[in-house]
């Protein structure tokens, strides 16, 4: 039996990282199911195909030339159409358009089962925000990871200037907020825990604390 541990959460909560060290962790694969919406919204972009063009956005999603790598560092690499696009998948600009291409029902479904191959011994850390919810129902631990807006806009910012860029940190809280309800209030697969997830607040904790915590969940549950 394959093991599945998901976790879910709004863009910057911690997910991401705490998935990858995770994965590393117990020697499980793993998922970035946001990389496969923001490559989508990239494709979209590149096609000149409108995010709100639903009728033309599936095949898009059926049919996306990409692959991840795992390089000798254990980082993950990312290729569309034979193209390395790691850096450009983190651009806010990229966030928000897989934000809108992922409000489409069919598109989430062509995406489904994409992600659902994903899950292959000896077990599967599948970061999202409907992991738990949707694509995975059945996962034996389900992660709910959180953070205040503040501290999640604060997390973004320092990355942004880390990379050279000059960004306002009042303009990402107001991104971070309407990411939030456009991922929570859209009818299709919102942006919610699961009713059996155990729910991490990440505003003050390292991210070596956050994964503490999550060993000793996995460690309790009998996954490692």
């Amino acid at each position: 039996m394959v093991k599945i541990i998901t976790v879910d959460g709004p863009s910057g909560a911690g997910k991401g990282t705490t998935s990858r060290r995770l994965a590393k962790k117990l020697g499980f694969h793993y998922l970035d199911s946001g990389a496969l919406y923001r490559l989508l919204g990239m494709v979209a972009a590149r096609h000149r195909v409108n995010t709100s063009d639903n009728k033309n956005l599936v095949p898009l999603a059926r049919n996306m030339d990409i692959q991840f790598e795992t390089t000798r560092a254990g980082e993950i690499r990312i290729l569309l159409e034979g193209e390395d696009v790691t850096m450009e998948l983190r651009t806010e600009q990229t966030a928000t358009l897989a934000s809108q291409v992922a409000s489409h029902l069919e598109v989430r479904e062509a995406l489904l089962v994409r992600q659902r191959r994903f899950a292959t011994l000896p077990g599967l850390v599948a970061d999202g925000r409907d992991m738990g919810t949707v694509v995975f129902p059945d996962a034996q631990l389900k992660l709910y990871l959180t953070a205040s807006i503040e501290e999640r806009a604060r997390r973004r910012y320092k990355q942004l200037l880390d990379k050279g860029e000059s960004v306002s940190l009042r303009a990402l809280e107001s991104q971070v907020r309407a990411r939030d309800e456009r991922d929570i209030n859209r009818d299709i697969s919102p942006l919610v825990a699961a009713s059996d997830a155990i729910e991490i607040d990440t505003s003050e904790l390292s991210i070596n604390e956050v994964l503490d915590a999550v060993l000793n969940i996995v460690l309790l549950k009998g996954l490692m």
